[in-house]
């Protein structure tokens, strides 16, 4: 049941709030990291193709 008396409320415990998870914390996962490591280095290997090779 819905509580709706008017008497004052308690303070809630002094929790310290949790902090936006940002662009920062999705890069030190090592899977992403992984598959942007191997992504990269497909991409390196065909421009180095392109370029010196015949």
């Amino acid at each position: 049941m819905l509580d709706t008396s008017r008497d004052t409320v308690p303070a809630a415990p002094d929790v310290p709030a949790e902090e936006p998870r940002g662009c920062l914390f999705a890069l030190s996962q090592p899977p992403l990291m992984i598959s942007l490591g191997v992504i990269g280095c497909l991409l390196l290997m065909a421009a180095v193709h392109d370029l010196f090779v015949l």
